[in-house]
Protein backbone atom coordinates (compact mmCIF):
# COMPACT_ATOMS: atom_id res chain seq x y z
CA UNK A 1 0.00 0.00 0.00
CA UNK A 2 1.31 3.48 -0.87
CA UNK A 3 2.47 5.79 1.90
CA UNK A 4 -0.11 8.55 2.57
CA UNK A 5 0.72 11.97 1.17
CA UNK A 6 -0.02 13.55 4.57
CA UNK A 7 0.12 11.67 7.88
CA UNK A 8 -0.96 13.07 11.24
CA UNK A 9 0.04 11.10 14.34
CA UNK A 10 -1.20 12.08 17.80
CA UNK A 11 -1.46 15.74 16.78
CA UNK A 12 -2.26 17.93 19.77
CA UNK A 13 -2.92 21.68 19.84
CA UNK A 14 -3.24 23.71 23.07
CA UNK A 15 -3.75 27.43 23.59
CA UNK A 16 -2.52 29.39 26.61
CA UNK A 17 -5.18 31.95 27.57
CA UNK A 18 -5.73 34.28 30.54
CA UNK A 19 -8.37 31.79 31.71
CA UNK A 20 -6.04 28.82 31.47
CA UNK A 21 -5.20 26.15 28.93
CA UNK A 22 -7.61 25.45 26.04
CA UNK A 23 -7.25 21.95 24.58
CA UNK A 24 -8.24 22.43 20.92
CA UNK A 25 -6.98 19.20 19.31
CA UNK A 26 -6.42 16.04 21.32
CA UNK A 27 -4.19 13.37 19.83
CA UNK A 28 -5.71 13.23 16.33
CA UNK A 29 -4.28 10.72 13.84
CA UNK A 30 -5.16 10.17 10.17
CA UNK A 31 -3.66 9.95 6.70
CA UNK A 32 -4.56 11.54 3.38
CA UNK A 33 -3.75 9.58 0.25
CA UNK A 34 -2.60 11.07 -3.03
CA UNK A 35 -5.53 12.08 -5.23
CA UNK A 36 -8.30 11.52 -2.67
CA UNK A 37 -10.84 13.92 -1.16
CA UNK A 38 -10.68 13.49 2.61
CA UNK A 39 -13.43 15.13 4.66
CA UNK A 40 -13.18 16.43 8.23
CA UNK A 41 -16.65 17.06 9.61
CA UNK A 42 -17.93 18.35 12.94
CA UNK A 43 -19.72 21.21 14.64
CA UNK A 44 -18.17 24.64 15.16
CA UNK A 45 -15.39 24.49 17.74
CA UNK A 46 -14.69 20.81 17.21
CA UNK A 47 -11.07 21.45 16.20
CA UNK A 48 -11.45 20.81 12.45
CA UNK A 49 -9.58 23.86 11.22
CA UNK A 50 -6.90 23.81 13.93
CA UNK A 51 -6.06 20.24 12.94
CA UNK A 52 -4.85 21.38 9.52
CA UNK A 53 -3.66 24.89 10.42
CA UNK A 54 -1.28 23.71 13.16
CA UNK A 55 1.12 21.67 10.99
CA UNK A 56 1.42 24.63 8.60
CA UNK A 57 2.36 27.03 11.39
CA UNK A 58 -0.85 29.03 10.95
CA UNK A 59 -2.17 28.91 14.52
CA UNK A 60 -2.08 31.88 16.90
CA UNK A 61 1.14 32.75 18.74
CA UNK A 62 -0.25 31.46 22.04
CA UNK A 63 -0.58 27.93 20.65
CA UNK A 64 1.49 24.85 21.52
CA UNK A 65 1.62 22.07 18.93
CA UNK A 66 2.91 18.55 19.54
CA UNK A 67 2.76 15.17 17.84
CA UNK A 68 3.70 14.51 14.25
CA UNK A 69 2.56 15.76 10.84
CA UNK A 70 4.49 14.33 7.92
CA UNK A 71 4.08 15.55 4.35
CA UNK A 72 5.78 13.38 1.74
CA UNK A 73 7.63 11.82 4.68
CA UNK A 74 8.97 15.20 5.86
CA UNK A 75 8.11 16.27 9.39
CA UNK A 76 6.30 19.63 9.45
CA UNK A 77 6.07 20.14 13.22
CA UNK A 78 9.05 22.18 14.35
CA UNK A 79 10.04 23.54 10.94
CA UNK A 80 11.16 27.17 10.86
CA UNK A 81 9.03 29.86 9.24
CA UNK A 82 11.48 29.98 6.35
CA UNK A 83 11.24 26.23 5.77
CA UNK A 84 7.44 26.28 6.02
CA UNK A 85 7.28 29.10 3.48
CA UNK A 86 8.89 26.80 0.93
CA UNK A 87 5.99 24.36 1.38
CA UNK A 88 3.00 26.64 2.02
CA UNK A 89 1.52 27.93 -1.20
CA UNK A 90 3.82 25.69 -3.23
CA UNK A 91 3.22 22.02 -2.37
CA UNK A 92 0.34 22.61 0.06
CA UNK A 93 -2.20 25.33 -0.75
CA UNK A 94 -5.23 26.51 1.20
CA UNK A 95 -8.66 27.87 0.35
CA UNK A 96 -10.04 29.90 3.26
CA UNK A 97 -13.73 30.01 4.13
CA UNK A 98 -14.19 33.75 3.63
CA UNK A 99 -12.58 34.79 0.34
CA UNK A 100 -13.71 38.39 0.73
CA UNK A 101 -11.43 38.81 3.76
CA UNK A 102 -8.68 36.44 2.55
CA UNK A 103 -8.13 38.43 -0.67
CA UNK A 104 -6.21 41.69 -0.46
CA UNK A 105 -8.68 44.53 -1.22
CA UNK A 106 -5.88 46.79 -2.52
CA UNK A 107 -4.54 44.43 -5.20
CA UNK A 108 -6.08 43.31 -8.47
CA UNK A 109 -6.91 39.66 -9.11
CA UNK A 110 -3.97 39.41 -11.53
CA UNK A 111 -1.47 40.80 -9.02
CA UNK A 112 -2.60 38.45 -6.26
CA UNK A 113 -2.63 35.39 -8.48
CA UNK A 114 0.79 35.91 -10.05
CA UNK A 115 2.60 36.62 -6.78
CA UNK A 116 2.86 32.94 -5.75
CA UNK A 117 4.48 31.92 -9.03
CA UNK A 118 7.06 34.64 -8.67
CA UNK A 119 7.92 33.56 -5.13
CA UNK A 120 7.80 29.77 -5.45
CA UNK A 121 8.47 29.00 -9.10
CA UNK A 122 10.51 32.02 -10.34
CA UNK A 123 8.18 32.42 -13.31
CA UNK A 124 8.25 35.65 -15.34
CA UNK A 125 5.38 38.14 -15.31
CA UNK A 126 4.05 37.34 -18.80
CA UNK A 127 4.03 33.59 -18.23
CA UNK A 128 2.47 34.08 -14.77
CA UNK A 129 -0.39 36.12 -16.28
CA UNK A 130 -0.93 33.48 -18.94
CA UNK A 131 -1.09 30.80 -16.27
CA UNK A 132 -3.47 32.91 -14.14
CA UNK A 133 -5.87 33.39 -17.06
CA UNK A 134 -5.71 29.68 -17.87
CA UNK A 135 -6.72 28.79 -14.31
CA UNK A 136 -9.48 31.40 -14.11
CA UNK A 137 -10.91 29.78 -17.22
CA UNK A 138 -10.44 26.35 -15.59
CA UNK A 139 -12.49 27.41 -12.55
CA UNK A 140 -15.10 28.80 -14.93
CA UNK A 141 -14.91 32.45 -13.90
CA UNK A 142 -17.06 34.38 -16.40
CA UNK A 143 -15.25 36.98 -18.54
CA UNK A 144 -11.91 36.01 -17.01
CA UNK A 145 -9.83 38.41 -19.12
CA UNK A 146 -11.69 41.45 -17.79
CA UNK A 147 -11.91 40.20 -14.22
CA UNK A 148 -8.13 39.75 -14.07
CA UNK A 149 -7.95 43.52 -13.62
CA UNK A 150 -10.75 43.74 -11.05
CA UNK A 151 -10.41 44.27 -7.31
CA UNK A 152 -12.12 41.82 -4.91
CA UNK A 153 -14.94 44.22 -4.04
CA UNK A 154 -15.95 44.25 -7.71
CA UNK A 155 -16.67 40.49 -7.64
CA UNK A 156 -19.48 38.45 -6.10
CA UNK A 157 -18.86 35.97 -3.29
CA UNK A 158 -18.92 33.04 -5.67
CA UNK A 159 -16.53 34.77 -8.06
CA UNK A 160 -14.13 35.56 -5.20
CA UNK A 161 -14.21 31.90 -4.17
CA UNK A 162 -13.33 30.85 -7.74
CA UNK A 163 -10.43 33.30 -7.69
CA UNK A 164 -9.23 31.82 -4.39
CA UNK A 165 -9.34 28.30 -5.85
CA UNK A 166 -7.48 29.42 -8.98
CA UNK A 167 -4.86 31.16 -6.81
CA UNK A 168 -4.37 27.99 -4.78
CA UNK A 169 -3.73 26.02 -7.99
CA UNK A 170 -1.16 28.42 -9.46
CA UNK A 171 1.82 26.40 -8.21
CA UNK A 172 0.17 23.03 -8.98
CA UNK A 173 0.17 21.85 -5.34
CA UNK A 174 -0.19 18.17 -4.54
CA UNK A 175 -2.41 18.91 -1.52
CA UNK A 176 -5.24 21.44 -1.34
CA UNK A 177 -6.90 22.28 1.98
CA UNK A 178 -10.40 23.72 1.62
CA UNK A 179 -11.68 25.18 4.90
CA UNK A 180 -15.49 25.50 4.69
CA UNK A 181 -15.23 26.66 1.06
CA UNK A 182 -19.01 26.96 0.54
CA UNK A 183 -20.18 28.45 3.85
CA UNK A 184 -20.87 32.00 2.64
CA UNK A 185 -22.41 30.99 -0.69
CA UNK A 186 -25.98 30.31 -1.79
CA UNK A 187 -27.04 26.74 -2.50
CA UNK A 188 -26.62 26.91 -6.28
CA UNK A 189 -23.11 28.37 -6.07
CA UNK A 190 -22.19 25.86 -3.33
CA UNK A 191 -22.98 23.00 -5.70
CA UNK A 192 -20.90 24.61 -8.45
CA UNK A 193 -17.88 25.02 -6.14
CA UNK A 194 -18.09 21.41 -4.94
CA UNK A 195 -18.30 20.19 -8.53
CA UNK A 196 -15.28 22.34 -9.29
CA UNK A 197 -13.26 20.73 -6.47
CA UNK A 198 -14.06 17.27 -7.83
CA UNK A 199 -13.00 18.41 -11.31
CA UNK A 200 -9.70 19.68 -9.86
CA UNK A 201 -9.02 16.29 -8.31
CA UNK A 202 -9.83 14.60 -11.62
CA UNK A 203 -7.93 17.00 -13.89
CA UNK A 204 -4.86 17.76 -11.75
CA UNK A 205 -4.64 14.69 -9.48
CA UNK A 206 -4.72 16.99 -6.45
CA UNK A 207 -5.48 15.53 -3.03
CA UNK A 208 -8.02 17.63 -1.12
CA UNK A 209 -8.78 17.94 2.60
CA UNK A 210 -12.33 19.30 2.80
CA UNK A 211 -13.31 20.80 6.16
CA UNK A 212 -17.04 21.22 6.71
CA UNK A 213 -19.90 21.00 9.19
CA UNK A 214 -22.29 19.86 6.45
CA UNK A 215 -22.85 16.14 5.89
CA UNK A 216 -24.46 16.95 2.55
CA UNK A 217 -21.12 18.34 1.38
CA UNK A 218 -19.37 15.19 2.64
CA UNK A 219 -21.83 12.85 0.94
CA UNK A 220 -21.45 14.49 -2.47
CA UNK A 221 -17.72 15.07 -2.49
CA UNK A 222 -15.55 12.93 -0.21
CA UNK A 223 -13.97 9.48 -0.46
CA UNK A 224 -13.32 9.12 3.27
CA UNK A 225 -14.38 11.19 6.27
CA UNK A 226 -13.29 11.79 9.85
CA UNK A 227 -15.83 12.96 12.43
CA UNK A 228 -14.55 15.31 15.15
CA UNK A 229 -15.98 16.57 18.42
CA UNK A 230 -14.27 18.71 21.11
CA UNK A 231 -10.86 18.21 19.52
CA UNK A 232 -11.13 14.43 19.27
CA UNK A 233 -11.50 12.17 16.24
CA UNK A 234 -14.50 9.96 17.01
CA UNK A 235 -14.51 7.79 13.90
CA UNK A 236 -13.12 7.59 10.40
CA UNK A 237 -14.48 5.57 7.48
CA UNK A 238 -15.23 5.55 3.76
CA UNK A 239 -18.19 7.83 3.12
CA UNK A 240 -20.54 5.02 2.06
CA UNK A 241 -19.73 3.04 5.21
CA UNK A 242 -20.16 5.99 7.53
CA UNK A 243 -23.59 6.86 6.14
CA UNK A 244 -24.77 3.25 6.07
CA UNK A 245 -23.31 2.10 9.40
CA UNK A 246 -22.13 4.98 11.59
CA UNK A 247 -20.14 3.53 14.50
CA UNK A 248 -20.39 6.37 17.02
CA UNK A 249 -23.54 7.67 18.68
CA UNK A 250 -22.50 11.28 18.01
CA UNK A 251 -22.18 10.55 14.29
CA UNK A 252 -25.66 9.04 14.30
CA UNK A 253 -26.99 12.17 16.03
CA UNK A 254 -25.34 14.45 13.43
CA UNK A 255 -26.70 12.39 10.57
CA UNK A 256 -30.19 12.44 12.10
CA UNK A 257 -30.01 16.22 12.58
CA UNK A 258 -28.96 16.61 8.94
CA UNK A 259 -31.79 14.37 7.78
CA UNK A 260 -29.30 11.94 6.24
Amino acid sequence: MDTPLLTMDQLTVDFDTPNGNVHAVDGVSFGVNAGEIFGIVGESGSGKSQTVLAPLGLTAKNSRVSGSARFRDRELIGLSERELNRIRGADIAMIFQDPASALNPYLTVARQMTEALGVHRQVGRREARRRALELLDAVRLPDAVRRMNCYPHELSGGQCQRVMIAMALMTRPTLLIADEPTTALDVTVQAQILDLLKDIRRDFGTAIVLITHDFGVVAGSCDRVMVMRTGTALEMAPVETLFAQPAHAYTRELLAAAGA
